[in-house]
C-alpha cells in the first residue's frame, strides 16, 4: 500500500476530544458549560492534525467503530485529514477536558475504549506488511486486546519497507515498543520515562543517563525527553541536548507532547537535522499549551517563538 506521502501515522486508541469550560464545579449539579469543541483526537490523529497545518499530508491510520466511529470519520472530513480507517466491531470512544474558570483547572477524563479482536488485529498487521512510507508515527495508547508487543511488531515492518519509525506512547506500548530495535526516535514524558525504568530521575544527569541507556541498548537511535515547564532533552549517539521551555500564557496542556512531536517530524521530513527538529518541536509544544482546549499548536505561534529556541 503506498499512499505517496512521506509521513503516516498510526493510532490503535484514537478517541473523539471533547471540551468545554465551567464557571465552576459542583459535585452533584448541573453545570452549564460553553465554549464546546469536538476535534478528532489520539496521538498519531493529533499529530497528523498538526502537520496538515504545518503544509504537509499524513494520512491517518486508525482503528474506527460504532456511533463513535462514525462521528470520528466525519471530524476528521472537517479537519480535511486523509482517512485509513482499520473497521473494529467497538465503538470509538469520547474523552473530555473541562475547564473551571474559578479555580484555573483543566480536568481531563479518559476510558480504556473498545476491546480488539484477533481479526481486527490480524486486519491492522496485514496493512502495514505492504504500507510504504518515509516516516511512521506510531503514537498513543494500546487497546485492550492488541498484544503488548505490537508496536515493536509494527515498528519492524515498517523499517523493513525503508521507513524510519517515530514512537510516543506509555506503559506497555513504550515498553513492548522498545522490545525491539527499529525505532528511529521514542519521545517520552518524564512521567512516562520514570514509570518505564523504575526509577525516581531527579536531575538532568539521571534522566539524560536512562536516556543513554536505551540508546546503547538499541532500543531506539534517538530519544526525546518532554519535560513539560522544564522543557525537553534529545538524545542520541553522538548528541546531548537541552533545551528549556518557552515562557508562555498557559492555557491548555491539551496536545502539547503531539505537537511537539509533529513538528520534530515534519522538520526531519524536511530534511533538517535533528537538531534542528528538536528546536521546532520545543516552539510547537509552547504554542499548544497557548491555545485553549483541544486546539493543538497553530503555525504561526510555532513561527514566532522558533526563534526563542535558539535555532
Amino acid at each position: 500500500m503506498a499512499d505517496n506521502f512521506p509521513i503516516a501515522t498510526l493510532t490503535l486508541n484514537p478517541a473523539i476530544d471533547l471540551s468545554f469550560a465551567v464557571d465552576r464545579i459542583y459535585p452533584l449539579h448541573k453545570m452549564r458549560g460553553d465554549s464546546e469543541r469536538h476535534d478528532p483526537g489520539g496521538g498519531g490523529i493529533n499529530v497528523s492534525r498538526v502537520i496538515a497545518r504545518l503544509g504537509g499530508t499524513a494520512p491517518c491510520h486508525y482503528f474506527a467503530g460504532g456511533p463513535g466511529g462514525a462521528a470520528f470519520d466525519h471530524l476528521l472530513d472537517r479537519h480535511q485529514l486523509v482517512k485509513r480507517p482499520i473497521p473494529i466491531c467497538g465503538s470509538t470512544r469520547i474523552s473530555t477536558t473541562v475547564y473551571e474558570r474559578a479555580g484555573d483547572a483543566e480536568y481531563r477524563f479518559t476510558t480504556d475504549g473498545p476491546e480488539i479482536s484477533p481479526g481486527e488485529w490480524a486486519a491492522c498487521l496485514e496493512r502495514f506488511r505492504s504500507l510504504r512510507c518515509s516516516w511512521l508515527v506510531l503514537s498513543g495508547t494500546l487497546p485492550r486486546g492488541v498484544p503488548d508487543n505490537a508496536y515493536a511488531e509494527l515498528a519492524a515492518m515498517a523499517a523493513a519497507n525503508g521507513a524510519k519509525v517515530v514512537l510516543d506512547s506509555s506503559g506497555r506500548g513504550l515498553a513492548g515498543g522498545l522490545s525491539g530495535s527499529g525505532v528511529f526516535l521514542v519521545k517520552p514524558s518524564l512521567s512516562e520515562l520514570r514509570a518505564f525504568t523504575g526509577e525516581d530521575l531527579s536531575t538532568d544527569r539521571d534522566i539524560a543517563q536512562a536516556a543513554g541507556r536505551m540508546v546503547a541498548a538499541g532500543s531506539a537511535r534517538h530519544v526525546a525527553v518532554t519535560l513539560g515547564a522544564d522543557g525537553a532533552l534529545l538524545v542520541g549517539e553522538d548528541r546531548h541536548v537541552r533545551l528549556p521551555a518557552l515562557e508562555v500564557e498557559r492555557r491548555s496542556a491539551v496536545g502539547a507532547g503531539d505537537s511537539f512531536l509533529a513538528a520534530m517530524v515534519f522538520a526531519l521530513s524536511g530534511g533538517r537535522a535533528i537538531e534542528e527538529a528538536f528546536r521546532h518541536g520545543i516552539a510547537a509544544g509552547a504554542a499548544a499549551v497557548m491555545t485553549p482546549g483541544t486546539g493543538l499548536a497553530e503555525p504561526r505561534d510555532i513561527e514566532r517563538l522558533l526563534p526563542l529556541t535558539g535555532g
